[in-house]
């Protein structure tokens, strides 16, 4: 139910000189997590990194190379040993090489960018056709030069000033020359011309010469950078392994040589708090226990003081996810709003059916669901899918495409067309059953008897349903998005209740969560009752009691339990119940934005497709008109597919970060990072 790994505290101490030997051994291990020292008392500070062996300007290198490139290793895990000699033979120098390449190329580039302004000045001198050595100004007689649309007004708006002037416009370039004395003058109208100094770039020659010069060394540049590319990328294929390999080692040692600046440090010895799994306790200990003077492991007793009025700091354990591997790839989503809290719920196995669920009711098609499959199948298959994060990325795009397909077969929903034989006679361009019609009935059948869908107010609940017909499934659409928020909500406090539960007792837990429980089902049944039998909506009956009664404990909890105090919980306990019903009403987005996809894809047929088929009927000219329609239903489709791989995303993840974990997940928990940190690349040692 809280699938974690349990965590035991770890207590370390020794002589100063075997704090190497110490850490040596936690990173050989990989399961220590240090717990930084803050509490600072006289005569005992953190410590100061160790040697690094001169790998700190290498470990720079490597990241800077990393971050330019997309790197990957395709080729497996690499021994420690052999990862250590990569450092210390020509790996180095190979490094040094490709950041050659790279210095090269940007400042390529930076020479491209400031090539690329000239030109652009040179363009708009070009019509005054004078050299640039006279629109430098000469001694005693300085140039302005200025665009503006009022080009050939400004001689007349200097006015008297303009004998004292020479003034040379052309099109939109203006270039007046004039003795220093009267330059602000000449500015100032300018400004009131409304123009834009132009700068005169150095040099000389004419601005039609100087573009060409910039012509051919805009080529010369572009060619070096593309010559500079290809060879960055002939080295990442060469070495890419290697550069990845290479980095993690280094961060390990880099964690390592750090290490001690979270521990406390006296004068001749020093301490070292940590965390380490449970069930590695005893072989934690042997492994320290010839290497240090004290070697304490003992399991980690939680606090369950809530709301006693007194601070606590002592540090909880940090998270290690504990769960099965075809879930693992959905602890990225959760991460994606911080880890739950050590000993609270950890939803990721009910993500791994609801978010991909929820994404697939909103998008529905099962066409579309099979482009995400072999989206999904591609990008597994690039180098980048070797990636553990980018694979896990990858395994959950390919479950939103399976339960979009399941969902599109269930609304007989596919590239926007209706496959099921009862529409698919209706549609103008066949008179043939359906492809697919061997998966339906002729007619949409019931999926319950008249008294439970009656009950469930869901009359029109079919197989398939027709989710964007009126009278024909849309009602139906609607009230499963209520439903589906309701359940969704009271699982979401039903976790919160059982986190409190654990955590600060049964009081806490049903005045902070069962409170809300008890506002949800008395809210949704009396809303229900009102709206399916006409009932009073202000009224007094056994689900408005119990919504009152949730009330009223819910402003015990705010005001006991959340330290609101009473005025405080007085307040927004009503308050906080509207929250409720938006966080409700919220999962309407499933119908809204499920159906507003159902209509865009419609579009690509009726403007699309049916107009392709009736202009090829037509023959002559319209196999013109025909192919133009086709090339629209392509785009339509496209847009769809783009629109319905996104906008579902953003809002089945809406729907769970915000309304749903916020029932129960405060994402305050420290991810479990052992001492050297993960191997995922390198092997231990």
């Amino acid at each position: 139910m809280f699938p974690m790994v349990e965590m035991s505290r770890l207590t370390v101490a020794g002589p100063l000189d075997a704090i190497g030997p110490v850490l040596d051994a936690c990173d050989a291990l990989g399961c220590v997590h240090i717990q930084p020292y803050e509490e600072f008392e006289e005569g005992i500070s953190v410590g100061q990194s160790l040697a690094s062996e001169g790998h700190g300007d290498l470990l720079t290198k490597v990241r800077a190379v990393r971050s330019s490139t997309s790197a990957v290793n395709t080729g497996g895990a690499m021994s420690h040993a052999q990862a250590l000699a990569l450092l210390d033979g020509a790996f180095p120098s190979k490094v040094d090489a490709v950041l050659a390449h790279m210095a090269d190329a940007e400042a390529a580039r930076a020479r491209l960018t400031a090539v690329a302004e000239e030109r652009d000045a040179m363009q708009r001198l070009a019509p005054l056709g004078l050299p640039l050595e006279l629109l430098s100004g000469v001694s005693g007689l300085e140039i302005l030069v200025a665009e503006t649309a009022k080009a050939g007004k400004v001689h007349e708006m200097l006015g008297p000033l303009a004998t004292e002037c020479e003034v040379l416009a052309q099109g939109r370039v203006v270039a007046v020359a004039c003795r220093p004395e009267h330059a602000p003058e000449v500015q100032i109208v300018l400004g009131q011309c409304g123009a834009r100094t132009v700068q005169v770039p150095p040099g000389e020659g004419t601005p039609e010469e100087r573009v060409k010069q910039a012509d051919a060394e805009t080529a010369d540049l572009e060619a070096s950078i593309a010559s500079s590319a290809r060879s960055i990328e002939a080295w990442v294929a060469a070495n890419g392994r290697d550069l990845v390999c290479a980095h993690e080692v280094l961060e390990r040692l880099d964690d390592v040589a750090s290490a001690p600046t979270q521990m406390a440090v006296a004068d001749r010895a020093f301490a070292l708090d940590a965390w380490v799994p449970s069930s590695r306790s005893e072989e934690v200990s042997a492994a320290l226990a010839p290497l240090a003077s004290l070697v304490e492991v003992h399991a980690w007793a939680p606090d369950h003081h809530h709301g006693d009025g007194h601070d606590h700091h002592e540090p909880e354990p940090p998270v290690e996810f504990d769960n099965p591997g075809a879930t693992e790839p959905f602890e990225l989503m959760v991460d994606l709003v911080g880890r739950p809290s050590y000993g609270a719920f950890d939803p990721t196995t009910l993500m791994m059916f609801t978010f991909p669920m929820i994404f697939g009711a909103i998008l529905g098609d099962w066409g579309f669901g099979l482009v995400i499959v072999a989206l999904a199948l591609f990008l597994r298959s690039k180098p980048m899918g070797a990636d553990p994060v980018v694979r896990n990325g990858i395994t959950i795009l390919l479950w939103m495409g399976v339960w979009c397909i399941l969902w599109g077969l269930y609304f007989a929903e596919g590239f926007g067309f209706v496959w099921d034989n009862y529409t698919w006679v209706k549609y103008e361009f066949t008179n043939g059953s359906s492809p697919l019609g061997f998966l339906y009935p002729d007619e949409p059948v019931a999926l319950l008897s008249d008294d439970v869908r009656a009950f469930l107010g869901m009359n029109n609940l079919t197989y398939p349903l027709h989710r964007a017909s009126a009278n024909h499934g849309l009602e139906e659409y609607v009230v499963f998005s209520v439903y589906l928020g309701v359940v969704h909500l009271f699982l979401g406090f039903a976790i919160g209740f059982m986190n409190v539960l654990k955590a600060h007792g049964a009081a806490a837990a049903f005045f902070e969560k069962g409170s809300w429980i008890l506002i949800l089902i008395g809210g949704f049944l009396h809303a229900r009752r009102f709206i399916a039998y006409d009932g009073e909506l202000f009224s007094l009956n056994i689900f408005s009691g119990v919504m009152l009664v949730g009330i009223l404990c819910l402003i015990v909890g705010l005001a006991v339990y959340e330290k609101f105090g009473w005025a405080g919980g007085i307040i927004m306990g009503p308050i906080e119940t509207f929250g409720l019903l938006a966080n409700t009403l919220s999962y309407l987005r499933v119908m809204g934005v499920g159906v507003a996809g159902v209509k865009i894809a419609e579009v690509s047929i009726t403007m699309g497709w049916e107009v392709m088929l009736n202009q090829f009927a037509a023959g002559s000219l319209g196999y013109l008109w025909g192919a133009l329609a086709f090339l629209l239903f392509l785009g339509v489709q496209a847009f769809a597919i783009a629109l319905g791989l996104l906008s579902p995303s953003i809002h089945a993840a809406r729907l769970h970060f915000v309304e749903w974990m916020g029932k129960f997940h405060s994402g305050s928990g420290v991810p479990f990072n052992p001492l050297g940190g993960r191997r995922i690349h390198v092997e231990g040692q």
